[in-house]
């Protein structure tokens, strides 16, 4: 049905329950074979029983960053790793800012070559800031020092990132720090950054000892935060760790149960996954389920971009509980596939139901969604309407902000559309890809030759880089 038959999950909810697409057999693409076959309408959604897609907005990273790093190291990078929207996410947009404390909603699209098929974008954007206008922060960092830590790019570059945040943080500001191993270790309780030498000498004494308790850290990491609350400033727990826990709890439901009352004091978590091998499911889920967002380092100049060039995003919280929901036109759109957001679905109802988690979107966010959609032959009229739903965060207070798009709107290409949605649907083709090799019904050598065409207009360094990585897949997994 749709010529990205490889997008995975469900991608959405459905208005009248688990309705699902029938399935068919899948024509499987050249040099696949002997993989097992994906049916092209596995897990598509038909408008006329799933007419809704409700998502939990993500603004996580980490999926781009680690796949990154396997292919600059000559590694195919795990299909099971491998989240589309991630990979979108990570690239800059010029969705215009609001001028309020909310989310602009940027919605557009156009065709793909067979006529009756096309990629929908909806961006959503909130408001920038600077580190000076930010308000203050309660960081408490959760740092493994297990023995799997050893390993060079582990420890010592989380202690390379700890000291780097630790000179751009402003006087207001306090930080706490928790290390674990087989156990949980109070470092320095909340200390404020006039006493920022201190802190320093804390993150140089953190040293590799035993077995990675990761659940007893978690949970030292938001007592402490708890305790130093503090009501008027951002209160973030930073867990930093390779995710391979051996010891306690290991599951991320069972963490977040042992914590859930001090999440509830508006502590916000933020993981940063480090090492070439680590525990990429749970630092996700982590994040996801413990309003938050996970991010992956692998370089001193990966960590200094998240702890220094996006530290007000990083920090601070625009929205909470975000959510996105899509309501298609059954006259004009026959069926759709969201990109990714496998694990980020909701249903209708849980739309505007404020007790249930959304996602947690800091100043000047872009969060973008792509659909692949099927035409009717011949519509017209409305396509598709778009509404973004958080709350403030500080009082709660819902609000709501939509737009529309028609199918008169969707520009006649995908690749005469505007560049930077040129971009989205090259990295979201080439994490599919990445996932089980069917995307836009491209190849490796396809997607290539766009990136570099984009590269050589978009003056963008990663864009260039993503022309690269294409590259370096094509000649890794053949």
């Amino acid at each position: 049905m749709l010529t990205i038959a490889a997008c995975g999950g469900p991608g959405g909810s459905q208005s009248g329950a688990a309705d699902r697409a029938p399935e068919a057999a899948a024509e499987q693409a050249p040099g696949d074979q002997g993989r097992p076959a994906r049916s092209p309408l596995q897990n598509d959604q038909d408008t006329t029983s799933a007419q809704i897609s409700t998502i939990a907005l993500d603004v996580d990273t980490a999926s781009y960053d680690y796949a990154r790093r396997a292919l600059k190291e000559g590694n195919r990078p795990e299909p099971g790793r491998i989240r589309p929207e991630e990979f979108v996410n990570a690239f800059k947009q010029d969705y215009a800012e609001p001028r309020g404390d909310g989310f602009t909603v940027h919605l557009d699209g156009a065709r793909l070559p067979t006529g009756d098929e096309a990629i929908l974008r909806v961006g959503l954007r909130t408001r920038g800031s600077d580190a000076a206008a930010r308000r203050p922060a309660n960081l408490t960092f959760v740092v493994d020092v297990s023995g799997s830590m050893a390993e060079t790019g582990r420890l010592d570059l989380v202690q390379q990132a700890l000291h780097t945040l630790l000179d751009q943080l402003a006087p207001g500001d306090q930080v706490s720090i928790v290390s674990f191993s087989d156990q949980a270790r109070l470092v320095a309780s909340m200390t404020p950054l006039t006493a920022r030498s201190e802190l320093h000498a804390a993150v140089d004494r953190l040293a590799v000892d035993g077995g990675t308790n990761l659940e007893a850290g978690v949970v030292t990491g938001y007592q402490e935060a708890a305790r130093a609350f503090r009501p008027a400033a951002t209160n973030r727990v930073i867990l930093l760790s390779d995710g391979l826990a051996n010891q306690g709890e290991t599951a991320w439901q069972a963490i977040l149960d042992r914590v859930k009352e001090h999440a509830g004091r508006q502590v916000t978590l933020l993981t940063v996954g480090v090492g070439r091998e680590y525990g990429d499911e749970l630092m996700e889920q982590l994040a996801d389920n413990g309003d938050g967002a996970a991010v992956y380092v692998s370089t001193r100049e990966e960590a200094e971009k998240v702890f220094v060039s996006q530290l007000p995003a990083t920090l601070d919280v625009r929205a909470r509980d975000a959510k996105a929901q899509v309501v298609f036109n059954p006259s004009v759109v026959d069926g759709y596939r969201l990109v990714g957001y496998d694990n980020r679905a909701l249903t209708a109802e849980e739309f505007r139901d404020d007790d249930r988690d959304g996602g947690e979107i800091g100043p000047g966010h872009a969060v973008t969604a792509l659909y692949s959609v099927k035409l009717r032959p011949g519509a017209t009229g409305q396509l598709a309407q778009a509404t973004v739903r958080w709350q403030h965060p500080d009082t709660r207070a819902p609000s709501e902000e939509s737009r529309s798009i028609d199918a008169g709107e969707l520009g006649e290409s995908v690749w005469d559309a505007p560049l930077r949605f040129q971009v989205d649907v090259v990295a979201a083709a080439f994490a599919v890809h990445l996932s089980d090799r069917q995307a836009f019904g491209m190849d490796l050598p396809a997607l290539s030759t766009q990136a570099r065409r984009l590269a050589g207009t978009a003056e963008d360094p990663m864009v260039t880089e993503l022309a690269g990585l294409i590259d370096t897949a094509h000649s890794v997994t053949g």
